[in-house]
């Protein structure tokens, strides 16, 4: 065990040493807890450093809770996986009668996908005030982008809709239901549903970087991530939430074979699931502003890698990569950064305009460039690492941005033409 503790020791000291990481990691084996740490601030404004009961938003690795809530009620004999989910919802939430629930716990229902550029949902609709009918009528009620059940596109609003019909078939919101059957019967007292209002007793503020500065990340109504993300939780109550899994407790073995059943790109409900090493990875990610998250379950080896950060500093996926290989003997190669390719003003100057009004525009200042999201209002430094490849001067970025000459000769970024100067 020691020597998967000195080489994981290592390894984070080499990465701290390149990145100003805030959260924790923690590794277990066979219940032995071969790594813990915590890192960084919980609360810049009171001077709170982050401490391994410190309690994180998990963003989308709360799908999984979500998915699970949905197969209890399926064990209940509540609801049929391969029904229509719209026979599941008030009658004011009628999706397309083609979509099934399945197809919603596999990102294969079609829906439309509002977390893009062009919409203004984020950044815009999801600071305001909370409808449940008006998000529903503006951004989910549309027929499907593509035949149901055909086309794997990962999409908040899928979770969204699972939250809604967890309320109507079990009569309880999705907050009490989690809390009743999951939270409680498994003894995670420090797990729960965050709406953005209540206060949250020992929980990481996120921060993200504005220029050199580190600020406290932009408001979002927690509300619109139910189901999709919105809870909260530590590392001692995801230990619990994984020996769940691993004994197979809560489910019937018939909910937990559909519940861990591979789908279109290697979706499960909630989970991803790999085969590396010669043996099987359950895992999923969460990321959004200020959030880093990532659990990764080895049932096989009974070994659990949990990454939980409230900033944007590390990649968690580069990382856990990086854990799971010394976990498994592999050697490791020391982290590095992307070499910076030196560049003067003028050409640097070339890549700056605006792609996409008040979404997508790139800055010189003080000969750095910037990529400027918020209307203007977030300044993320990136510098040049090849011809037209961009790296994020304060995280890590395993593929650089590209901003390039699209075939009429003009730069493009993200696929958007930037628009000429008038």
């Amino acid at each position: 065990m020691q020597q998967y503790e000195r080489k994981l020791e290592a390894y984070m000291n080499q990465y701290m040493d390149l990145w100003d990481f805030y959260g924790v990691i923690q590794v277990t084996r066979k219940g032995e807890v071969l790594f813990e740490n915590a890192y960084g601030y919980a609360s810049l404004e009171f001077g709170i450093k982050n401490e391994m009961d410190t309690r994180f938003s998990l963003a989308s690795v709360s799908k999984q809770f979500t998915a699970f809530a949905i197969m209890i009620l399926s064990d209940k004999n509540m609801l049929e996986l391969e029904k229509p989910a719209r026979l599941y919802l008030p009658a004011v939430l009628g999706i397309d009668e083609s979509i099934t629930v399945h197809h919603l716990l596999t990102h294969t229902s079609g829906l439309y996908n509002f977390t893009n550029f062009e919409d203004d949902f984020f950044a815009g609709y999801n600071r305001m005030d909370y409808s449940r009918n008006d998000f529903f009528q503006r951004y989910i009620s549309k027929q499907p982008a593509k035949p149901p059940g055909t086309v794997f596109d990962y999409n908040n609003a899928n979770y969204n809709v699972l939250a809604w019909i967890i309320e109507q078939v079990s009569g309880e919101t999705y907050e009490d239901f989690l809390r009743n059957h999951i939270f409680l019967p498994l003894d995670m007292w420090n797990t729960e549903v965050d709406d953005g209002c209540k206060p949250i007793i020992n929980k990481a503020s996120n921060y993200v970087r504005d220029f050199d500065k580190i600020i406290k990340a932009p408001y979002y109504n927690e509300k619109f991530s139910i189901g999709a993300g919105a809870i909260i939780s530590n590392c001692e109550d995801l230990y619990k939430w994984y020996s769940c899994l691993r004994d197979r407790k809560l489910l019937t073995e018939k909910g937990y074979a559909r519940f861990f059943s591979e789908n279109l790109n290697k979706y499960c409900y909630g989970l991803e699931h790999h085969r590396c090493y010669d043996t099987d990875s359950y895992s999923h990610g969460g990321d959004h502003l200020g959030i880093s998250t990532l659990a990764q379950y080895f049932f096989d080896e009974d070994i659990c890698i949990l990454i939980l950060s409230n900033n944007e500093a590390i990649n968690q996926y580069r990382l856990g990569t990086a854990i799971a290989d010394i976990m498994h003997g592999v050697d490791v190669d020391a982290p590095t950064k992307h070499e910076e390719l030196p560049l003067d003003e003028r050409k640097l100057q070339t890549y700056c305009g605006t792609y996409l009004k008040d979404k997508i525009k790139v800055e010189l200042h003080g000969g750095k460039l910037y990529f400027t999201r918020f209307t203007g209002n977030l300044h993320i430094e990136i510098y040049p690492v090849g011809e037209g490849k961009f790296a994020r001067r304060y995280s890590d970025q395993m593929t650089p941005y590209s901003i390039v000459e699209n075939e009429n000769g003009n730069m493009s970024f993200f696929g958007y033409e930037k628009a000429s100067v008038k």
